[in-house]
C-alpha cells in the first residue's frame, strides 16, 4: 500500500515515514510544496492530510489531483505520531479485512 502525507512538521517527516515502513506502506511526505507538486502526488492508496499544518494551495492540488484519480484522502488535524498511527490501523485493519 502506497501512502503520501501532505503536511506536519518538517522535522518529523522521517518520522512519518518510518511510521509507515512499520505498517508495510511506502510512503511519500511533503510538508512543504515542491514545484509541480500535484504530478508528484502520483495516484498512491491513500493520501493522509495533516490540517494544520497544510497551506491551502496544497490542500487544492491533493482534492483535484483526488478527483481525477479517485484515490480517498483522509483529513487530521493533528500532525502528530499517535494521529497518523491511529489511521494507519484503521486502514491496515481494512486491508487484512478485504485479504
Amino acid at each position: 500500500m502506497s501512502v503520501v502525507i501532505v503536511g506536519g512538521n518538517d522535522r518529523m517527516a522521517t518520522r512519518y515515514q518510518d511510521i509507515c515502513k512499520s505498517f508495510r506502506m511506502k510512503s511519500k511526505v511533503f510538508t512543504q510544496m515542491p514545484s509541480d507538486f500535484e504530478s508528484k502526488i502520483g495516484s498512491p492508496d491513500l493520501v493522509v492530510v495533516f490540517t494544520g499544518t497544510c497551506s491551502h494551495k496544497m490542500l487544492g492540488c491533493v482534492k483535484s489531483r483526488s478527483a481525477k484519480h479517485g484515490f480517498p484522502v483522509e483529513h487530521v488535524h493533528s500532525s502528530s505520531v499517535s494521529a497518523l498511527k491511529r489511521l494507519l490501523e484503521r486502514y491496515e485493519d481494512r486491508a487484512n479485512v478485504g485479504a
